[in-house]
């Protein structure tokens, strides 16, 4: 996790949209830092025939708070407007290669007038995912990264500025591909959705368990593959299935 590999330091993000040169830069993984120190000096002097040195006794006084607090925090507000805007937001996640993009894309395709989707797409460099995704006609923001593994909700509240939200049912945010850091982070979404593709094996959900446990809904694909990749399949009822879902939920929102 984030939180304990080290790669929860400061760093920066930039948060891009078609059509325009300006870019908002932010700042990632803002953790507030106390450092308590007490001195206590004892000066003990013998003004008789002995001298002792000074000695210095150095008590360090550590104040802990949890690291994921502000994003925690900012999550919550996330949600609240997501749900004042009647928005079912999607936090998608996977390994790398998966399929994260395609599902995403094929996924608005599926739904056509049902349910009108908007996407927040991160990564650590390029805007490759989101011109792809642009094909399905959805409105797209990218968020790239710099160094950071993972979205935070800070993030995704910064790309909120540039996504008119007005009209949208769905909001899908298509996660940096990676099993482990993004599990931590809560990004304000009702669903949380996971990726397995047969490339990687049935044995990731016990290799990355905080991911999977997380999720509320896990997809397995290039289900084509299987036989190739001596695959133990699971399978699912497919697309109809996953969009007649994601409409059913979305109409949860509004009871």
């Amino acid at each position: 996790m984030c939180k304990e590999c080290g790669c929860g330091l400061p760093g920066e993000y930039t948060v891009t949209i078609p059509g325009q040169h300006g870019h908002h830069h932010g700042h990632g993984h803002s953790h507030d830092h106390h450092h308590g120190h007490s001195h206590d000096h004892d000066h003990d002097h013998d003004h008789g025939h002995s001298h002792h040195h000074d000695e210095h006794e150095h008590r360090t006084i550590e104040i802990r708070r949890a690291i994921l607090e502000k994003n925690d925090r900012l999550a919550e507000r996330n949600r609240g407007f997501f749900e004042a805007r009647g928005l079912l937001v999607l936090n998608v996640l996977s390994s790398p290669g998966s399929g994260k993009t395609t599902l995403v894309r094929e996924t608005i395709r599926a739904l056509g007038k049902r349910l009108k989707a908007g996407v927040i797409v991160g990564d650590l460099a390029t805007d490759n995912d989101a011109r792809r995704l642009r094909e399905s006609g959805a409105p797209v923001v990218q968020i790239n990264t710099g160094t950071v593994c993972h979205l935070e909700a800070e993030m995704v509240a910064n790309a909120l500025k540039q996504l008119d939200t007005r009209g949208l049912d769905l909001l899908i945010i298509e996660n940096v591909g990676n099993l482990v850091c993004p599990a931590s982070y809560d990004l304000g979404e009702a669903l949380r959705i996971v990726l397995l593709s047969v490339t990687e094996g049935e044995d990731k959900p016990l290799k990355y368990p905080p991911m999977f446990q997380s999720a509320h809904v896990a997809i397995v694909s290039k289900t084509d593959l299987g036989t190739a990749c001596d695959y133990d399949r699971k399978t699912g009822d497919g697309m109809k299935a996953w969009c007649d879902f994601l409409v059913q939920r979305h109409k949860a929102l509004k009871i």
